[in-house]
């Protein structure tokens, strides 16, 4: 940047203090030519009440309540009730039922290949692109971060450290992470993991000609509940559950490394052309016993506890560096298609949003006249959508909650006043916007979402029980659950893979009870693991035996079975397979023919 455009930007932001001028303006007069740095630091099951800007009485996060007074704030912003269900629609600005995420397991946590990230988005007009931590949209090929327009990508397994996918034994100290394809060993705590590597890549990316739009999505405070004992140790003596001591601890420690990373900013000469956004996922987990910001439900609710959440949006050179408060009502999906409009950069990838820009609700003006919208959240959980569950039609006066309650959140923000009776027109509209709007969703729900086997992108692939579909199956989603050899109850298997096979030819499935890295027999049990922070750890389960004698396997209408030794780490079969979709089970069968699933199952096309 030339010196006299240096100083033309210098006198105008002056100027722009005391005359309010937008960051409109800036771009209009061509002012602000150098296209931001975005950052967005996303949090797992933190709620709106969950920050002591917003009135909590004993947690105390005074750096996030220093953003959010030098910020605009979204106030009546909403996102799923779920962790999955959010991150597909906050990066690709749809809805995020259609587009394949409506569960956090059950192989409906992948978001469909065919959907656009804001990654995509921003890559294309030239943006360096890079996450760090919690994905949570699949986690084999095509579905990994670095298959959805991220450069570069640092994350664990699954929904949260510790589950099925992540790396065995992970809790939160010390763990493996992937960076990339590579697994990785790290030393300290997850939370303080994910931020220096966040500021190291930013460190690598600032002297770029191109602008870095790094996303940091937070794997705390999702349980269990595990923070650094200096942390929790502030919460001690207040008379809460450790659980709530660790939930506390690990958002306090966020809120110190949210101020180590914009301090970093700051001594970078970085912070005035950064978009830094700080929101959450859904409501709180284990927070809203202590506050709840006066409002009904937590996480997985479809009333407001479950999804109106924080968000802070801080752009200096932009005039977004005052503390101002929206209240008009907006949506997670509005994220991308605004993030597009405040860095001029354009949807050449032709995505159909279904949120819209909010550029022009984030600084005052009085003149404004922004319509009133009807928007839409649920929570499904469960293999196929169900129509009206757990689903929340919402206007800034509204709230229809499962087609039949109705409550003005604006005199009733609690929603303890059901008034569906006295305003039957109400609900006769906002249910026939609901049916509009499902009519329109649904078209897709009958079109699973498929692991790729045989592509020349990723072979092998390592297939774990978090992504089995199937009725009423029992889906070992953390590992836990693997460790106490979690079945069904009347000893039969019921859970499936759906695979895309990519090309035809020889494959080699290795079916296992146990991570293929621990070496242990599938027989055998194993010994629990060391405890880590807080609360009882996944690994502190000890792994009960499951004394298996046969297993087998079905894919593409082919069948076999081999026998178990009790020395056997892993059966292998090898089948010739044609090209197509198709679904596979791999089973464990003991001598009184009770069945288990292969919990990891890697296949590779030889």
């Amino acid at each position: 940047m030339s010196f006299i455009k240096f100083l033309s930007l210098l006198i105008i932001t002056i100027v722009s203090f005391h005359h309010q001028q937008t960051f409109a303006d800036l771009y209009d007069k061509n002012v602000i030519t150098t296209k931001p740095n975005i950052i967005i630091v996303l949090t797992d099951d933190q709620g709106y009440g969950d920050l002591s800007l917003h009135g909590n009485p004993i947690l105390k996060t005074p750096h996030l309540d220093s953003l959010g007074k030098q910020s605009t704030r979204l106030t009546n912003y909403h996102v799923a009730p779920t962790c999955s269900p959010t991150r597909a629609g906050l990066l690709t600005g749809r809805w995020n039922n259609r587009t394949g995420v409506w569960h956090t397991i059950m192989g409906r946590s992948m978001l469909r290949e065919n959907e656009k990230t804001l990654a995509d988005l921003l890559k294309v007009n030239g943006y360096q692109t890079a996450m760090f931590g919690k994905w949570h949209l699949g986690d084999n090929y095509p579905y990994r971060p670095h298959d959805r327009g991220f450069d570069f990508a640092y994350y664990h397994g699954g929904g949260g450290v510790g589950q099925t996918p992540d790396y065995w034994d992970n809790a939160y100290f010390d763990d493996v992470y992937m960076r990339n394809n590579s697994k990785e060993k790290a030393t300290g705590f997850v939370t303080d993991v994910l931020f220096n590597e966040a500021i190291n890549y930013i460190e690598q990316a600032k002297d770029k000609d191109q602008p870095f739009f790094t996303y940091i999505s937070t794997n705390a405070p999702h349980g269990p509940m595990h923070a650094p004992k200096s942390y929790a140790d502030k919460y001690a003596n207040k008379g809460l559950k450790i659980t709530t001591q660790h939930f506390f601890g690990m958002i306090t420690n966020i809120d110190d490394n949210v101020a180590k990373l914009r301090n970093y900013l700051t001594e970078n000469n970085l912070a005035e052309n950064t978009i830094f956004i700080f929101t959450t996922d859904n409501g709180t987990s284990a927070g809203d016993k202590i506050f709840n910001a006066d409002m009904r439900g937590k996480k997985n609710s479809e009333y407001d506890g479950g999804h109106r959440v924080p968000f802070f949006i801080h752009w200096p050179n932009a005039g977004l560096n005052k503390e101002f408060i929206q209240n008009k009502i907006t949506s997670f999906v509005d994220v991308v298609p605004t993030l597009l409009a405040l860095t001029d950069s354009k949807n050449t990838l032709n995505v159909q949003f279904d949120g819209q820009s909010i550029k022009a609700l984030l600084t005052p003006n009085k003149s404004l006249n922004w319509p009133d919208r009807t928007l839409f959240t649920d929570s499904q959980r469960v293999l196929n959508p169900i129509k009206w569950r757990k689903s929340a039609v919402m206007t800034n006066q509204w709230r229809l909650i499962n087609g039949r309650e109705l409550y003005d959140i604006q005199k009733d923000p609690s929603q303890k006043l059901n008034i569906a009776y006295e305003n039957p027109n109400v609900v006769n509209k906002l249910r026939e916007r609901y049916q509009q709007w499902w009519t329109d969703i649904s078209a897709s729900f009958t079109e699973p979402t498929a692991i790729h086997i045989g592509a020349q992108h990723a072979n092998p692939v390592q297939l774990t029980s978090h992504d089995w579909l199937g009725d009423n199956a029992q889906v070992p989603w953390q590992q836990r659950q693997i460790r106490q050899a979690i079945r069904e109850k009347d000893g039969s298997h019921k859970g499936y893979w759906f695979l895309d096979i990519k090309s035809s030819g020889t494959y080699r499935f290795k079916l296992s009870r146990w991570p293929l890295s621990t070496n242990k027999a599938i027989s055998s049990s194993m010994a629990a693991g060391k405890p880590s922070t807080g609360q009882v750890a996944f690994r502190e389960a000890k792994g009960i035996a499951f004394k298996a004698v046969t297993a087998k396997i079905n894919i593409a209408n082919l069948s076999k079975s081999a026998p178990v030794s009790q020395s056997d780490k892993y059966i292998e079969f090898t089948l010739e397979l044609p090209e197509g979709k198709t679904k596979l089970s791999a089973i464990f069968t003991n001598e009184e023919q009770q069945e288990i699933g292969a919990y990891f199952v890697n296949v590779e096309k030889l």
